[in-house]
């Protein structure tokens, strides 16, 4: 039996509507949870008078070890059930790097395709974002002259209705090696809605029989998500994965964390790297932009909903008096 998860909030004076929210999880093993766990969250502190039901589904094609699929039954359901799952919003959230798991690329370009032709509203993040953006418009990630680790400031490049009481010029996680180039996007028909500090596109949007919102960022993540991750990769330094000491994320941990980081030798084990990364508070905190993001996101729509709604109800008056 599948599970849906279910949350309502402020559904008494002043309710506005409810929302069917697909997540798309395609992370691995290890990210499955926290990623399902960040965008409830999110979800549900941006819900705001809206009555939000947050539906679970993951690609077939995804190895997932014998616990991790015993965890998901009865709460995931499989991504080829999405188009006849009636969702109103749909996220599509899979691992950063340029291209997606082979596994489930063949699963996610029939759902490329049938999301375009309906009115639904998807949001695209991490590894998502170039996978869509090849099987669309054949528009392939470009290689960074520096890969981005840390927390990073965006600068709107149009006041677009997505950023209503918000101010975008506040950090938002990034974890990338990649980007796009704006004028190919705009070539294409898509819309840059924000850049970072240095110029590169940030947040950019697509028309389609819905919306498409593609989140080169990670807003979802909580405060303490940098540190898990730099811990993790000094983890696999020590291991011997990975040849070189990975650097603290930017712009995340103050001056004087980072100097006790970088005063640790380079025999020193993960519980001290632990003990002064888990003391530590990141400098700023994206959390309230991020609420606001999506609280747009989310009643925008809602509007669109309710707008397609009254035009059924007056095309069926008007059937039934021709």
């Amino acid at each position: 039996m599948n599970h849906t998860e279910h949350f309502t909030l402020g559904t008494g004076h002043g309710y506005r509507g409810f929302l069917q929210v697909g997540l798309l999880n395609a992370m691995p093993d290890a990210a499955l949870r926290a990623t399902e766990l960040q965008f409830a969250r999110l979800l549900k502190d941006a819900a705001g008078a809206l009555d939000v039901r947050l539906r679970l589904f993951s690609p077939a094609g995804i190895a997932r070890d014998e616990e991790t699929r015993a965890r998901m039954e009865g709460f995931y359901e499989d991504a080829a059930l999405l188009p006849a799952a009636g969702l109103d919003a749909l996220i599509v959230a899979a691992p950063d790097g340029d291209a997606p798991d082979a596994a489930w690329r063949a699963e996610l370009e029939p759902l490329l395709d049938w999301a375009q032709g309906v009115p639904l509203a998807v949001i695209f993040s991490g590894g998502a974002v170039p996978a869509a953006l090849a099987h669309l418009d054949g528009i392939a990630p470009r290689p960074l002259a520096r890969p981005l680790f840390g927390v990073y400031s965006g600068q709107r490049a149009t006041d677009d209705p997505l950023f209503f009481h918000t101010a975008w010029d506040a950090g938002v996680p990034h974890i990338r090696e990649h980007g796009f180039a704006e004028t190919e996007l705009e070539a294409r028909g898509y819309r840059v809605l924000s850049h970072l500090a240095d110029d590169s596109v940030d947040i950019f949007a697509r028309d389609t029989a819905g919306s498409f919102l593609f989140l080169m960022g990670h807003p979802e993540q909580d405060d303490g998500a940098l540190g898990r991750l730099y811990l993790r990769d000094v983890a696999r330094f020590l291991a011997g994965d990975i040849a070189a000491r990975p650097n603290p994320p930017r712009n995340y941990f103050d001056r004087a964390t980072e100097a006790r980081l970088a005063a640790l030798g380079a025999d020193a084990d993960l519980p001290a790297h632990a003990a002064i990364v888990q003391a530590a508070r990141p400098l700023q905190s994206w959390r309230g932009q991020a609420v606001r993001l999506f609280a747009n996101w989310l009643t925008l729509t809602a509007s669109a909903k309710t707008r397609r709604a009254a035009s059924r109800a007056v095309h069926v008056r008007r059937r039934r008096a021709s």
